[in-house]
């Protein structure tokens, strides 16, 4: 029976694309034509951040399968920021787009299971369960164990939701925990991934790939390259590619011989494509969205053509 990784494949099997788009929106990213409609205050920045969303969602829907709001970058308004959080997710999954929520939680007991009922599955107040953000996926941080994963599982298994789980990131101190040896010799992010596997083992779909999945930047493709090999049922949501100097090359250590098991985001280099040397002479402010759905096909047929 299908879940929800064999959905999130199977749109990139549609799109020909194995893209997440992340929206991550910082004030001074959004172009003037945009920000000059609004008032320079909390509420609104965030209808403008509404509107720069859906530009995008509404130019890349058909060729990109995922899209990946970061958290921070709506919170920092507050009220009016998480309230572009939730239109901007409603209306991708309108779109047909999945939606994975960039939230990075992690904590046991009582407090990841409210963080679960928030994203993956319901609020009940009396005898009623409410749908808050319902999104298809979000990231968690596993590194307090398997107390702060296990009420995450519980919600994907009975909503038929979905996790990315960080095991190696992309940032450049990673290393400085992620990497050290236990006393057996393996290294930690090693026996994370294990872990994912375990955690992930009743939920694998029709494609062979759980629910339960891993964070794997593509900035450190040794690593990508041994954890495709150690996690053969884990799919990789693999960050760094672009503005982080991940390269398509690198990126193919994370897919299996058939061309899938993963994911690959990129943030600035899509949101931003109309700022970019590559796109900045050939599109005006205007024609922002425009310019992101170029970088974004310029993005799948580089991705594809290592894959």
């Amino acid at each position: 029976m299908s879940n929800q990784i064999d959905r999130l494949i199977q749109k990139i099997k549609e799109t020909n694309n194995p893209t997440v788009m992340g929206l991550d929106p910082r004030y001074d990213m959004l172009p003037e034509c945009v920000t000059s409609k609004y008032s320079k205050d909390l509420e609104g920045v965030s209808k403008a951040i509404v509107e720069y969303n859906k530009a995008l969602i509404d130019e890349t829907y058909d060729i990109i399968p995922a899209i990946k709001p970061q958290i921070a970058f709506y919170e920092m308004f507050g009220t009016y920021g998480m309230k572009a959080f939730e239109e901007t997710c409603k209306y991708a999954k309108e779109k047909g787009m999945i939606v994975i929520a960039d939230i990075k939680r992690g904590d046991i007991g009582s407090t990841a299971a409210g963080y679960s009922n928030a994203y993956l599955g319901k609020t009940k107040i009396a005898d009623m369960e409410h749908s808050i953000f319902n999104v298809d996926f979000i990231t968690v941080n596993p590194y307090m164990g398997t107390d702060c994963v296990k009420p995450f599982v519980e919600d994907c298994k009975k909503y038929d939701k979905g996790l990315f789980i960080l095991v190696k990131t992309s940032n450049p101190s990673s290393g400085e925990l992620q990497d050290l040896k236990l006393e057996s010799g393996q290294e930690i992010y090693k026996r994370v991934a294990q872990l994912v596997e375990t955690w992930g083992a009743d939920l694998i779909g029709e494609n062979g790939y759980s629910s339960v999945a891993a964070v794997v930047g593509a900035t450190y493709p040794k690593q990508l390259e041994e954890l495709r090999a150690l996690a053969p049922h884990t799919f990789f949501l693999i960050p760094g590619y672009g503005a982080q100097g991940g390269k398509a090359k690198d990126i193919a250590f994370g897919f299996d011989k058939n061309g899938i098991g993963g994911i690959v985001n990129a943030s600035r280099s899509l949101m931003c494509a109309y700022k970019s040397d590559k796109w900045k002479d050939q599109f005006e402010e205007k024609d922002y969205a425009k310019a992101t759905r170029a970088e974004a096909i310029r993005m799948r047929d580089e991705l594809n053509s290592v894959l």
